[in-house]
């Protein structure tokens, strides 16, 4: 097992922000009434996702901490799908 030293190299950062980029893609062509409240939500959600992973590898030394980022982006992900 390669010894990994950033959370960019984990796969599941590297999936989230793969699917944060194609649901702004698909959230471009939602109606333009939509834009400020469910198209704005979709993409705050899906980016979410990544940016909890990232904080969950920052506090990887205490556990307590860790598995809440883990868990605030599952809660996140949830949202996005």
């Amino acid at each position: 097992m390669a010894n990994i030293r950033s959370f960019k190299e984990l796969r599941v950062w590297q999936n989230a922000m793969d699917v944060a980029m194609i649901i702004f893609e698909v959230t471009k062509s939602f109606p333009v009434e939509e834009r400020f409240s469910l198209t704005d939500q979709i993409r705050r959600s899906s980016r979410s996702v990544a940016a909890n992973i990232s904080e969950a590898w920052r506090k990887r030394r205490y556990s307590g901490a860790f598995v809440s980022k883990l868990n605030d982006a599952e809660i996140s992900s949830n949202l996005s799908y």
